[in-house]
Formats: C-alpha cells, structure tokens, sequence
C-alpha cells in the first residue's frame, strides 16, 4: 500500500520527475563510464608492462639488482631445464643486462643495455613488432644495436648510425664498442625507449667477460590467474635466485592501479553529492506542495513514523528509477568504445606516451566495481531521503489544515 501510494505520488508532478530521474541516469552514465576509461587505461597499462616491457615473472641473482654488478650473474642452462616441463609458462627468454653510455658526435646518454636472443626475445616482449625503423638483430651481424625513438631523436641517429657503448666489466673496468643502428622501436612508454638499448646477448658477455652467464629470465605465462602459483613454484626450485612479480617488478605501476581505483570512487561520490541537492529541492517541493494533504493524513490518524516512511519511499524510488536507464547507457557505451577504442593521439599521444600509457584507450565496464557504486547510489537516496522527510513530519496537523 505504501510503495503504491509513493509511486503515485512521484507521478503527480511528471516533468519535475521525469528530470530527477533522467539526472540521476546521466550522472550514473558519466561516472560508469569514466570509470571505464580509468579501467580500461590502467588495463591497458598492466598488459604493456607485462607483455611488452618486463613479463609477468623475472628471476636475477639476489644481489643483482641493487648495484646491476655483471659478476652477480648465473647459468642460465639449469633453470631452462627445469621450467621447460612447467606448463604454465608460454615463453620464456634470458638476458644480459647492464647500465653504461652511448656517445655519438653530438653528445651522450646513460642507458641500459639489454643483451638478448633475438628470437625469444621477441615472444617475450613483442620487440619486432615495435620497429618502426629497420629490423631486427641479426646473429651474423655483431656490432648491431636497436635503439628507441625517443633516444634516436635525443642523439640525433638514424639508421645506419654510428655510436659507441661504454660500460664497465666484470673487473669493474671500462670497456667500450662501436655499434651500427640496426633498427629503431617506439613503444607507449617513452621514457623506456629512451632509456634501453638492445644488442645481441653473446657480444654483450664477450664485453662483459661473462663468458655463458646471464643476468635475467623473463617469463610470460599462459594465464594472468597463475602468477602466485608459478612463482611460489620457482622460489622453491631456485630458492638463492630472486623470483619476481611485474607487481614487484614494477610497483609504480602496481600502486597506480590501487590509486586510480580509489580516484574513480571519489569522482563517482562527487558526482551523487552534486545529484542530491536537486533531489532535496525536489521532494522539499513536492512536501511544501502538499502541506495541506499531509496535514489531513495527520489529522485521520496516519502517525508521524508513516509519514517519514511515505516520503522517504517518494525519494528513493524518484533516484532509484534512474539507476536502470544509467547502467544500460553505460554499459552499451562502455561495449562500443571498448571495441572501437578512443583516439586521443591528436590532442595527449605525448603525454600518454611520456607516463608510459597508450594513446588508443579502451573503456571496459567496471563490473566488480558496480557494488560499490551501488551502495555509492543507495547512500546518496538515504541522505537526500532525510531532509524532505524530516521536514514532512514538522508539520502540524491543524497549521497545515489552514495554509
């Protein structure tokens, strides 16, 4: 009877609610929807630095990281051994990694250099397919190097161009090589391609004096959902190496995705604290336009509890009717754009690029986010609830039989 009652009473003023609802709709669409974007670039993020730049797993000598020392290396041969039979790797790749110098004509630059295979390399981190220059490394040609575009343009190199790396040995002296630009890559992270630059693994350790070491496995596996499994699994078979996460790997990137998360939410709750004010002067509308009608109910004997409730239903059900419409959009918008993607090259490619973010973006609806939007909505009905309510049950029967 009470919810037939409120539902009618929300009608008797169609416009007026036919705007609250269409409100709420827009204001749950746009929310929804930019925290598909945020899902959708922070997705596209994660798959960057999984399956472009580090793998989902890396193994190094414990030690290895907190000075890249050459000498803290391993043999590579026993861990490819073992993981060749584990089925939940896809690719597997090893290098030799170490921070030295480029110099050219016109200056230098600190990089670091990535000793590789170029085959496995390539399943690994997609390195072909981000040459936009040239080609890859060939084993018969020796003094080959790729370098990223941002780095190219920085030292003025082209193809063909000449450039000398110097870094220092396992004997901690320096020693240096001139090299060809083979091919030159551009990702969408700018900052990784001015920073690395790859050469063949074997003339690396020949300048390293590593002999058959290596520095790093990276390893991409057949499924997101097996990265605690597979690395618990080669800690306890390699328990003096160091076995990473991306998440470990690269926590900068880890730590935006939890923020951005939370950033979403704030923009939703501003979004509904904005929509709360209109439906407060809504329904404070709706109560003064009916004094005398609730005088009346007083009068006959509905208690001041019914009355709060009638007007608190009036309420949630004038911001909930919204929600349905709002998900609908959102969702078939979300689909669309997710397919299609949103190009946003011509205005920010540069800054994307330079946070290391693509500039093609494809929203994904946020489905395990829709409960705490949900109970973001539910919220925001219950306090714009409270006011109108509280006001209706003021009223004196007898004042409000008079006006």
């Amino acid at each position: 009877m009470k919810l037939s009652l409120a539902w009618r009473n929300i009608w008797r003023n169609r416009t007026r609610s036919l705007i609250i609802m269409v409100s709420v709709a827009v204001g749950l669409f746009a929310g929804i929807f930019v925290l598909g974007l945020y899902e959708g670039i922070m997705n596209s993020r994660v798959r960057t630095v999984i399956d472009t730049e580090v793998g989902h797993l890396q193994i190094h000598n414990a030690k290895f990281k907190s000075d890249y020392d050459p000498n803290f290396g391993f043999n590579p041969n026993p861990i490819l051994g073992k993981l060749d039979s584990f089925e939940v790797i896809r690719y597997i790749t090893v290098r030799s990694i170490t921070y030295g110098m480029l110099s050219t004509t016109t200056g230098s630059a600190d990089v670091k250099i990535n000793g590789i295979t170029t085959r496995s390399e390539n399943q690994v981190s997609r390195l072909k397919d981000k040459i936009i220059e040239g080609e890859a490394l060939r084993a018969e040609n020796k003094n080959d190097v790729l370098i990223g575009k941002k780095l190219a343009d920085k030292m003025k190199l082209k193809l063909g161009g000449k450039l000398v790396l110097t870094l220092a040995d396992k004997e901690n002296e320096l020693t240096a090589g001139a090299f060809r630009v083979r091919g030159i890559y551009q990702s969408d992270n700018t900052p990784f391609d001015e920073l690395n630059v790859y050469i063949l693994k074997h003339v690396l350790n020949n300048y390293l004096g590593s002999e058959q070491k290596s520095h790093e496995v990276a390893i991409i596996l057949k499924r997101d959902e097996d990265l605690q499994i597979a690395q618990t699994y080669i800690q306890n078979l390699f328990p003096d190496l160091l076995v990473e996460t991306w998440k470990e790997t690269s926590p900068e990137t880890n730590l935006m995705v939890g923020y951005v998360d939370e950033f979403s939410m704030v923009f939703i709750v501003i979004i509904m604290f904005a929509l709360a004010f209109g439906i407060i002067n809504t329904m404070l509308m709706s109560v003064l336009e009916r004094t005398r009608e609730i005088g009346m109910l007083t009068a006959l004997g509905m208690n001041r509890k019914r009355v709060f409730s009638l007007i608190l239903t009036e309420t949630i059900l004038l911001t909930l009717v919204g929600v349905p419409l709002g998900l609908f959009l959102s969702w078939i918008t979300s689909n669309y754009f997710g397919h299609v993607g949103i190009d946003i090259s011509s205005f920010s490619g540069a800054a994307m690029s330079g946070f290391g973010f693509s500039s093609m973006i494809y929203p994904e609806f946020p489905l395990e986010s829709l409960p705490r939007v949900m109970l973001i909505v539910v919220l925001t009905a219950l306090l714009s609830a409270l006011f109108p309510s509280l006001k209706a049950i003021k009223l004196q029967p007898a004042e409000a039989l008079r006006r």
